[in-house]
């Protein structure tokens, strides 16, 4: 992204047509602001176990949202 003329970054306009194209990388990034917001809210409660596991989701998400942006195959990894 190009930056503007106020310092921060101009963001690209795209329409409602460009968001559902690729569908299953919308629904991974819902996904991962979901847990994250899940966590902002109750990891202070969360017991070790739990974060342990919300963190391997929370870098499955990232790895198959990376696989899904750049077009590589879906990894052979079952989901934590």
């Amino acid at each position: 992204m190009a930056p503007s003329s106020s310092g921060g970054h101009e963001r690209r306009r795209r329409g409602p047509a460009e968001r559902r194209s690729n569908v299953s990388l919308r629904e991974l990034l819902d996904e991962m602001i979901q847990l994250t917001r899940h966590l902002s809210q109750h990891a202070p409660a969360m017991s070790p176990r739990e974060l342990t596991y919300a963190r391997e989701r929370l870098e499955w998400l990232a790895d198959e949202i990376w696989a899904e942006t750049i077009g590589e195959p879906p990894r052979d990894q079952s989901s934590p």
